[in-house]
């Protein structure tokens, strides 16, 4: 599935390769064919990503449509709730299928970054059980000395871009894999997506002078081929990802040094206030405080709000999507 837009679903063929023939032959064309979901699947979300099989006029002419009937089991899932401000009752948004990697694009200025919300995108990857990059723009405004050391005790991957520099480094970390992006409108995300497929015009936008955001100008998830192998899976630019849906147990999961710890907490434990066991077990030098902090940064971000604006808090662009 390479893109989902009001209940159409484009959807790329892969015909299999003729068998049981020593001559060459030209292999299948592949070909995009529009669909809509089958009754029969109910109320079974479809995304970008998803595996699936079509029945009806495959054939990809104008004007044609198939149906989807059935969706294959997914490898991964990204997913977040409703804006935790707004619903709490842990809805969950099923954002793409089936990638395994997660693409932050974070601008170090215009807009600036905001830790808050690259710790809680970082969450959902865990939750996700998928791959996290940091990709950082706009090098040439502001160093991104502070915010890569941030980051380092987590062991998150990063790459830092700037304009018209080179991408192979980005290039490198992309190929071969099913990658999806994900960010604040105005970080460059578009801009990035249009050098790394040339042909795949995505509108770009500039920061609004006065709120400090952009407007998001991708306004669904499509699936973009590179040109030296992989996908790329552009999304809207977001305000909010909700975390209500993710347990404290999962992010704890991704720090097996830590784990071993929280044996001798107390039933409950938030591993955030006193009497948090894994206080002791830095004290005794059996683990790394850094980790610690860390490992409570991202589960407070699960809590509370979850913009960070640097500087006051100002009012929400209408096409920014929350």
């Amino acid at each position: 599935m390479v893109a989902v837009d009001r209940g159409r679903y484009t959807t790329l063929i892969e015909p299999e390769r003729p068998k049981g023939s020593a001559q060459k032959r030209k292999p299948p064309q592949r070909r995009l064919v529009v669909a809509m979901k089958a009754r029969e699947l109910g109320r079974k979300g479809i995304v970008v990503g998803d595996r699936v099989a079509l029945v009806g006029d495959v054939s990809g002419r104008p004007d044609t449509l198939a149906r989807v009937v059935r969706v294959e089991p997914r490898t991964s899932m990204l997913r977040r709730s409703a804006d935790d401000t707004e619903d709490t009752d842990g809805i969950e948004r099923p954002v793409v299928a089936n990638a395994d990697q997660l693409v932050i694009v974070t601008a170090l200025a215009d807009p600036p970054p905001r830790p808050r919300m690259i710790d809680r995108i970082l969450v959902a990857a865990f939750d996700a059980e998928i791959d996290a990059l940091l990709c950082l723009t706009k090098s040439d405004l502001a160093p991104p000395d502070e915010l890569v050391a941030q980051y380092e005790p987590l062991g998150v991957a990063h790459v830092v871009v700037h304009k018209g520099g080179s991408l192979d480094e980005l290039r490198d970390h992309l190929t071969g894999r099913i990658s999806v992006l994900v960010g604040h409108s105005g970080v460059g995300k578009s801009t990035l997506v249009n050098a790394l497929v040339p042909d795949a015009n995505r509108a770009v936008s500039q920061v609004n002078a006065v709120t400090g955001r952009g407007r998001h100008t991708s306004t669904s998830a499509v699936a973009l081929e590179l040109p030296e192998g992989g996908w790329i899976i552009d999304t809207p630019g977001v305000r909010s990802f909700g975390l209500a849906h993710v347990s404290v147990e999962t992010v704890l999961a991704a720090f097996p040094d830590l784990i071993e710890g929280t044996v001798d907490c107390p039933k409950g434990c938030t591993h955030l206030g006193e009497g948090c066991a894994l206080d002791t077990l830095v004290a005794e030098g059996k683990a790394d405080p850094a980790r610690l902090r860390s490992l409570r940064r991202l589960l407070s971000s699960r809590d509370g709000t979850p913009d960070d604006s640097p500087t006051t808090r100002r009012e929400p662009v209408p096409d920014e999507i929350s």
